[in-house]
């Protein structure tokens, strides 16, 4: 009869590292200790997370600047608006790129959960504020165009390319706080 049998390895025992040799001590080596998961690209203090942060800085700036330029804009509430709202979400990329190129010259991890928390709500904020601004510059420019067929009065190509580059910057901060907000939850 050909039965296979289970063979048995030694394994050796690892020393305990309490230093305690039998004395009164509590041997117990139940804790394991907390493997840190790797750093996801897009959090902050990774390469990805600055590419995300140039990414909204440089399309905020860009819808801010196109918008700051025409010379209508201040009629309008929902442009006033996208200029602050573009103007804040530049100021707070361009602080958190700073802070992430600090983070990787100096090779330090961010992934302290009060530096999280304080990236996810300013991230929050931010996207939630240019996400509103886009949509309301939107409508008013689907409506100057659309509705009132008044474009050649107006800088509508400006309107439209200003709105966009606010799509884009919501767009792009949008990670960045879904996985920031991941890391807090995940704690």
């Amino acid at each position: 009869m050909n039965v296979s049998h289970a063979s048995v390895h030694p394994v050796e025992d690892l020393p305990t590292t309490d230093g305690g040799v039998g004395g009164g001590g509590n041997n117990n080596n139940n804790e394991v200790p907390r493997v840190r998961m790797k750093d996801i690209q897009g959090m902050p203090g990774t390469a990805g997370g600055l590419a995300l942060r140039i990414c909204q800085f440089v399309s905020a700036v860009l819808g801010l600047c196109i918008m700051a330029t025409t010379s209508d804009f201040p009629s309008v509430t929902a442009f006033c608006y996208l200029v602050a709202a573009t103007g804040l979400q530049s100021l707070w990329s361009l602080s958190q790129a700073i802070i992430d190129i600090y983070a990787l010259l100096v090779r330090r991890s961010l992934q302290n959960s009060r530096v999280v928390s304080s990236f996810a709500i300013g991230d929050g904020i931010t996207s939630t504020l240019t996400f509103a601004a886009a949509c309301a510059s939107a409508g008013i420019t689907v409506l100057i165009d659309n509705d009132l067929n008044s474009c050649a009065h107006n800088h509508c190509i400006q309107f439209k390319t200003a709105t966009a580059m606010a799509f884009v910057s919501w767009f792009t901060s949008l990670p960045s706080f879904l996985l920031n907000f991941w890391s807090l939850a995940s704690r």
